[in-house]
């Protein structure tokens, strides 16, 4: 293992922020991991996964670790189900696809979804119905202040909308290792009512769907809006879809009657925060480098040379005005830096 010393991580994230980080190790074995954890001062560790749900701000003056260990097994499985175990710096796309090669169900509706597989419990990716906590057994972690695994049940998780228990109240304790997953081999469940899958289907007249099927619809309609980092810096969804009182809903639609919505409980609705930011005029926003992608507005981009800083300042400013056009708060989804 070597540590190397003051490394540009405009590659290893997804906006393509240019900061440094003051030392940077690569990692491909969970033993050398250990063992680093052990020698090393534990509270001055930088966990990086795919680099696709974080924006930089500053400079990591901290040992920055990529932890980036393969592997996909079949660990279990019966006439309906199969566990798979799969080590967290696997790509999650690929995983993905793996599934759908082996027709095994539960994450066809999570494609293309940029990141690796050890970062996508932390946030509870979903995407078009799915959310990775539904076929999610458990997660093995490695506990950071004493170097010893232990292993979460999805219980111990506390999994909620975009969140579970290591994005809050185990923030940078644990390093996930491997996580499991529960597929089924038949009797697939298939999501095709949200979003635009079901128009997808219909065009290439497909009536009785396979999770192949499902996935080709939903990489077309990401394609369709999202932009592919590889040639504009983003890191997908930036804010979270805001959950308000029916009550405000049902006051602010007499306003716009075009609102999108979608219920919750009875008393509480789901409200796009995408559809918000455009109301507010900064669908295809720019300043400077920064701005708001020309087909979803969802989605902040780096145009080039933008600073996580100037990224940041101009979610704030969506932020603000959202508050004051509807009285909604809107939640960052992103880690921040």
């Amino acid at each position: 293992m070597k540590i190397q010393k003051n490394i540009s991580l405009k590659p290893y994230n997804t906006f393509g922020i240019d900061v440094n980080a003051a030392e940077f190790i690569t990692i491909d074995n969970l033993e050398s991991l250990i063992d680093l954890i052990v020698k090393h001062n534990k509270k001055n560790i930088f966990l990086l996964g795919g680099g696709s749900n974080m924006l930089l701000t500053k400079d990591i003056d901290q040992l920055v670790i990529k932890f980036n260990t393969k592997g996909i097994d079949i660990i279990e499985q019966d006439q309906h189900n199969v566990l798979v175990e799969v080590q967290s710096g696997e790509n999650w796309h690929e995983f993905v696809l793996w599934s759908i090669a082996m027709d095994f169900a539960g994450v066809e509706n999570l494609s293309l979804i940029p990141g690796n597989v050890g970062t996508a419990p932390i946030q509870n990716i979903g995407a078009y119905g799915q959310e990775v906590k539904d076929t999610i057994v458990s997660c093995t972690a490695l506990e950071i202040q004493t170097g010893k695994m232990r292993t979460f049940t999805n219980e111990q998780c506390n999994f909620g909308y975009r969140e579970s228990i290591f994005k809050n109240q185990l923030k940078d304790q644990y390093i996930i290792t491997s996580v499991t997953f529960k597929l089924t081999k038949d009797n697939h469940v298939l999501k095709t009512q949200y979003g635009a899958i079901q128009a997808k289907l219909d065009i290439a007249q497909i009536q009785n769907p396979t999770i192949k099927d499902i996935s080709q619809a939903v990489i077309a309609i990401r394609q369709e809006k999202l932009p592919d980092p590889k040639h504009l810096g983003n890191s997908g969804s930036f804010f979270k879809n805001p959950i308000i009182t029916r009550e405000l809903f049902e006051s602010l639609l007499k306003k716009h009657p075009d609102m999108p919505s979608y219920p919750v409980d009875q008393n509480t609705v789901k409200v796009p925060a995408g559809w918000l930011i455009e109301k507010c005029g900064f669908k295809g926003y720019r300043k400077n480098d920064a701005g708001v992608h020309e087909n979803q507005a969802l989605v902040l981009v780096n145009h080039g040379n933008a600073t996580g800083q100037e990224i940041y300042e101009l979610s704030k400013e969506i932020q603000a005005k959202i508050q004051h056009c509807f009285g909604i708060k809107i939640q960052v989804e992103v880690n921040i830096f």
